[in-house]
């Protein structure tokens, strides 16, 4: 297999358009197409030949956010995400080839569908300029509402209303589309990377063996049922930094997942490894059904390109087995693995408070960046 990484690195360097303006002119869509993403997600990309309908399965809330209203979305959010459908985002984003390298839980990593050795895929990308966009719109509305509600700000960036507010539900209603423009981004880029391996490997892309395993969104609000002061209470769990863990058992659990907990991907840097998680019982009574998202920055971009003048990352990762493809050089140098924290470190604090517990390691192959 490691003879063939350079070439599916490059196949999905080609078919995934990466970084900042980045996109397929194959998929450029009107505003009426793009407010159907926004409303449907995931089932939107599904229903026009993108992936499996199984896929939406094994996507939290299969892959689409109650209360979306694609109306509450600004023209120059559409205008944004227009031609971004199926893209990586710069700085942190990726499509990563990995391997399992450890397995920690062999009934779970069963149950997902994860054995040692085997070569996987892991997407981190998310709403994209619309997104951006959409934050940006609605943070001057919660600066002027924080007023209006007498609401006493430590730090603008803290901006907010009350849930049931005008200006409450209309933000949760904006963010719910870019959401759902999310969901359908990566089932976009999943059948694009089968596509990628297919091409590679001189076979079709239904015979690449690649399954969705699970997946989770972070950086958003949504309501859940959580226990809380002795009682189930529908509450508002914001998750920044965070993702869901959710326990065995629990019906938001997808089914195919449901006797063992909800699966957790925690991704590191590109030059170490990622875990692969299961939710709990305690996550679920003790930290709101959540756990942590990723390593965090240990150093700032700023530090991290300074640190690198002299080097050439691109050749000491190919020395270490990984192959990288990336829109420019700044990004390397921005995402180095020293400029995170060793995620094996952040992943041991969740598995010991038993938030969410190792299931198996994943270790690089080739990376494309934006």
């Amino acid at each position: 297999m490691a003879g063939r990484v350079p070439d599916l690195v490059a196949q999905m360097y080609n078919h995934v358009p990466t970084g900042v303006g980045a996109h397929r002119r194959d998929l450029c869509l009107g505003q009426a197409e793009l407010r159907a993403v926004m409303q449907q997600g995931a089932a939107w990309a599904v229903g026009r030949g993108f992936g499996r309908a199984q896929d939406l399965a094994h996507i939290e809330e299969g892959g689409c956010l109650e209360g979306a209203d694609a109306d509450l979305v600004s023209d120059r959010a559409i205008e944004r995400g227009s031609t971004q459908l199926g893209t990586l985002g710069s700085g942190n984003h990726f499509a990563e080839i990995q391997y399992v390298a450890e397995v920690y839980d062999e009934k779970v990593a069963q149950a997902f569908g994860l054995f040692r050795d085997q070569v996987t895929v892991m997407i981190h990308s998310g709403s994209r300029g619309l997104g951006h966009q959409v934050c940006d719109d609605h943070l001057r509305t919660m600066i002027r509402a924080a007023a209006k509600y007498g609401i006493d700000l430590p730090d603008r960036q803290l901006c907010c209303a009350p849930i049931r507010s005008p200006e409450g539900q209309a933000y949760l209603a904006a963010m719910a589309a870019a959401a759902n423009f999310a969901f359908a981004n990566r089932q976009v880029m999943d059948h694009w990377v089968r596509e990628s391996f297919a091409a590679a490997l001189g076979t079709s892309a239904d015979r690449t063996g690649l399954a969705v395993v699970y997946d989770v969104c972070h950086n958003i609000a949504k309501f859940e049922t959580l226990p809380l002061e002795g009682r189930s209470r529908r509450v508002c769990v914001h998750r920044k930094g965070a993702t869901r863990a959710y326990p065995p058992g629990h019906r938001a659990t997808p089914e195919a997942y449901r006797a063992v907990g909800q699966p957790v991907l925690i991704p590191g840097d590109m030059g170490r490894y990622s875990y692969v998680l299961v939710g709990t019982e305690r996550a679920f009574t003790e930290s709101f059904g959540s756990t942590c998202h990723g390593a965090g920055r240990r150093m700032s971009r700023s530090e991290a390109r300074r640190a690198v003048r002299g080097r050439s990352l691109v050749e000491e990762l190919r020395a270490r087995g990984v192959h990288v493809m990336a829109a420019g050089m700044a990004t390397i140098a921005e995402e180095m693995p020293e400029a995170y924290k060793d995620v094996a470190d952040v992943v041991a604090v969740v598995d010991g408070a038993g938030l969410s517990t190792k299931v198996a390691q994943l270790r690089p192959l080739g990376v494309i960046k934006g």
